[in-house]
């Protein structure tokens, strides 16, 4: 066994930094796949005077791949699948690998770019695979820190050489998965890797990061956890290490305060429906394997199945029907916002639908009503600065949804790496009591279009509702503050943080009277709000002589409480001052070792 490195560096962006970190470094032809199709399909009543109606149900589109055990050569459709997205980190390809309930033998299902691949039981053992599905870092020379944008579900595993392989970064979800032996979150080598997140999964053995940096694990079971770098957060997970941060760095919570898991497709007999879980309040485990589901199923043709070349006024229009949302996989552009603004719709997107906003448009605006569900969606900023992306709630929202809160799960900003995009702000809340269950929101570090002004972004979060909760919180490199914090009773488990790399020099910085913006900021004017186990990370790479005064800055007050931070420098590339306000050593030197608040104030 390779002994977990100590200090792995947190870099993905160019080939450059690599060699300074080194030291650092430790161990469209798809054919024959069954076509997923409704087996019923209804006309709800037009929408206003002369407007067509918008049909529900019928089928999934090309780039659905629906398989079930007699489909001759898997194994082959699904390698197509991957040389095709392996590296395609910024390509137009979108794929949803679905497989009925069954057992499948012999497979290994590789996952590359754009693709989910999931189960269509209720339950995850309902499909087993004889085998495996695997993420790794092949076609980045054994560095899994650009291993994005893609997901596994609803499957069951028995591995092939007992050990499962997910050597993921940002923006992979690993949900509601059942592994009857161990998982590896690193690539073969032992190589850089910064993830992740797991939800209402069971891994029967052990859990082995190695070398990733930072884990959140969420309502789930696990037979026990290996190591951890600088921050393993678990909330409600049965196996977990107990708290133990500074050393070794395990923040745990016996249970998650509110949580609800992302709804998914499934197969009733013939008949695709949507399962859409109720809350749990204090939950622990799994939500499944203890009798029958708790939630509600929805038959396909409640849902306006969307496909790419939808305009987004007849997405509304079927909103306003009485439609939920169902987008297939694909790249949509839309010249007005999509706009959800009846309580308890559903918005799930198969294979990673990427929505583009153009003109300057916000791309998503849910309205201060009870229960949406926005699940499964990237959203790319366009070349004309937006001033938001996505809206939960209009400013100056008020109603209470503590019974039947709006939740984002697996939901995705990117502005630019593909290409051109800015947006002043990647998401803000306002309504009260919103779930945010495991967001990615990144101004890009490399790719296309990208520099310190032609991919400005200012803002990542944004935060005005009351009791809003956070379960893992990802947002990189903004302009200025990555998460802004204005809401009462606010709750954060765990926050991975970079600062945007390319700052051109401390003045591009300034703020005020201060050293940087910080990663995460909690308002003056907030007398509540607590969070678990967040970290930032600077990599100035364009001048290293940058200082930031802290990672995190928030009113000192009894009800404004942080436990387990640390600020990390990598390689020395800038520093921090402190970890929290004034509080908290400051980083020093080359070697990348955390500075840590075990608590705060």
């Amino acid at each position: 066994m390779h002994a977990p490195p100590t200090t792995p560096p947190r870099r993905r962006a160019r080939a450059l930094g690599l060699a300074a970190l080194a030291a650092l470094a430790a161990a469209a032809l798809l054919v024959a796949a069954l076509p997923a199709t409704s087996t019923a399909s209804t006309a709800p009543a037009t929408h206003g005077q002369g407007t067509r109606a918008v049909v529900g149900g019928g089928d999934l589109g090309p780039n659905v791949m629906v398989f079930d055990p007699t489909t001759p050569d898997i194994q082959g459709k699904v390698d197509e699948v991957f040389r095709k997205q392996e590296s395609a980190q910024f390509g137009d390809g979108r794929y949803a690998l679905f497989f009925k309930p069954g057992t499948y033998d012999n497979i290994n299902a590789q996952i590359g770019f754009y693709t989910s691949i999931a189960g269509l039981g209720l339950n995850p053992d309902d499909t087993t695979f004889n085998g495996d599905v695997t993420v790794d870092a092949g076609w980045f020379g054994g560095n899994a820190t650009q291993n994005f944008w893609r997901s596994a579900e609803n499957l069951a595993l028995n591995p092939v050489n007992g050990t499962d392989r997910w050597a993921v970064a940002q923006a992979a979800p690993f949900r509601r998965m059942h592994v009857r032996g161990g998982l590896n979150l690193a690539p073969a080598g032992y190589g850089w890797a910064s993830g992740g997140y797991i939800a209402d999964s069971r891994i029967d053995g052990q859990v082995a990061p190695y070398s990733q940096q930072q884990w959140y694990t969420r309502d789930s079971s696990v037979g026990g956890w290996n190591n951890a770098v600088w921050n393993m957060t678990f909330s409600g997970v049965e196996g977990a290490p107990a708290q133990s941060f500074p050393e070794p760095p395990y923040t745990t919570l016996d249970t998650t305060p509110v949580s609800r898991e992302k709804p998914f497709l499934y197969l009733d007999g013939d008949a695709y429906k949507v399962f859409v879980p109720a809350k749990r309040t204090n939950a622990r485990g799994t939500s499944w394997g203890h009798g029958a589901p708790q939630g509600e199923s929805l038959p396909l043709d409640r849902f306006y199945v969307v496909k790419p070349g939808a305009s987004a006024a007849t997405i509304n229009a079927a909103v306003q029907q009485g439609l939920h949302l169902l987008f297939t996989p694909g790249v949509y552009h839309v010249d007005r916002p999509i706009e959800i603004d009846r309580a308890d719709t559903v918005v799930l997107s198969l294979g990673l639908a990427t929505i583009i906003p153009d003109n300057g448009v916000t791309a998503l605006k849910v309205g201060d009503v009870d229960g949406v569900r926005l699940a499964g969606l990237l959203v790319d900023a366009g070349p004309v600065n937006s001033d938001t992306l996505i809206e939960i709630g209009p400013e100056g929202s008020s109603a209470g949804h503590a019974d039947d809160p709006t939740s984002l799960q697996d939901v995705f900003v990117r502005i630019g790496g593909a290409g051109p995009g800015k947006a002043t702000t990647s998401l803000v809340v306002n309504s009260d009591d919103t779930i945010i269950d495991h967001t990615w929101l990144w101004r890009a570090d490399h790719g296309d279009g990208v520099g310190w002004e032609t991919n400005r972004a200012d803002y990542g979060l944004r935060v005005n509702g009351d009791r809003v909760l956070a379960t893992g919180l990802f947002v990189e490199h903004f302009n200025k503050y990555d998460v802004e914090w204005a809401g009462e009773d606010g709750r954060t488990v765990f926050f991975q943080n970079e600062k945007a790399y390319d700052a051109p020099n401390q003045a591009a910085i300034q703020n005020g009277g201060t050293k940087g913006f910080a990663a995460y900021k909690v308002d003056d004017s907030v007398t509540t709000h607590e969070g678990w186990g967040l970290g930032s990370y600077c990599f100035f790479d364009v001048d290293p002589t940058i200082r930031q005064d802290h990672g995190f800055q928030a009113p000192v007050r009894p009800g404004v409480r942080f436990h387990d931070l640390l600020v990390v420098s990598l390689g020395g590339k800038g520093q921090y001052e402190h970890v929290i306000n004034g509080t908290g050593s400051p980083t020093s030197g080359s070697d990348t070792v955390p500075s840590k608040v075990v608590s705060f104030p």
